[in-house]
Parts: C-alpha cells; structure tokens; sequence
C-alpha cells in the first residue's frame, strides 16, 4: 500500500466525504439518517462562518479516510475538540490509516491550546471501542445521548 497523505480537508474534497458519511451509516445501520445537502455541508465547513474542520487520509490520490471534528465548550474543562466522525472506508480497515487521522486530529486540538477531545462510539461497536481502548480513553456510561431535531 501507498504511505497514506493526511492533509486539511479542502472544499473539493465534499463530495467524496460525503460518500464516506454515507457509507459509515450504512454501518451504523442508519442509512435514511444522512439528510444534510452537498451545498449545506461544503458551506458549514468553508463558508463564511465554519463550524467544522477535518483531516482527510489519502492513498494513491483518492481519499480513503477522514477524521472531522469542531469545537465544543465545556463549563467545567474549557475548549475541547468533538471528534464528529472518524471514518476510514471499509477495505482499508485495519490499514493504520484511523490511527493517522486521530493522531493528527489529537495534535491539532493540543496545537490550538483545547483541553482535550469528546466523541461518541457505539456499544456494540467492538473495533472502534479496541481502538480506543489502545489510547486509554474514558468511557463514560453515566450519560444519556438526547437530541432534538427541527
């Protein structure tokens, strides 16, 4: 295999992280839950006002991973990155291209001054959860997911 690129993401690259969106709901088995536009997305994230960045993994010129991410604000810890989504298409699983992402996804919050990073993972997610695990993440099973869709 090529060495994987890991880069900014840059407005091009939408659509195909789009597609990888997609694909990892497909996995979560919520393929109906993609509903945000290809112009909303590119605008959220190179817009006037962004509200999300991301790091894109490249093999061979085609992007096979991404890892994007925003900021949220804790009371109690101050500024820290949501990791939003880490998705690596599935025939490059187990490749170490998650590992690059995240490593670059974590150096950039530290970079920024943030005060640690959040995500979600779901229970029955075993490979993500071992993957985690190897960076000795805290799981917090104390809290509930709520959410309100307009």
């Amino acid at each position: 295999m090529t060495k994987p690129l890991i880069r900014e993401a840059i407005k091009s690259d939408c659509p195909r992280m789009l597609e990888l969106i997609n694909e990892l709901a497909i996995f979560e088995k919520a393929p109906d839950e993609v509903t945000v536009s290809l112009s909303e997305f590119e605008d959220a994230g190179f817009g006037k006002s962004p509200v999300w960045g991301a790091f894109v993994a490249e093999v061979a010129g085609e992007i096979v991973g991404i890892s994007l991410y925003y900021t949220r604000y804790s009371t109690w810890k101050g500024r820290r990155l949501y990791l939003e989504d880490l998705i690596v298409t599935e025939n490059m699983r187990g490749s170490g291209i998650g590992k690059l992402l995240f490593d670059q996804t974590l150096a950039h919050g530290k970079q920024c001054g943030y005060h640690g990073m959040v995500w979600q993972v779901l229970d029955w997610n075993e490979p993500a959860i071992k993957f985690y695990e190897k960076y000795k993440a805290d799981f917090d099973a104390g809290w509930l997911n709520v959410s309100i869709t307009y």
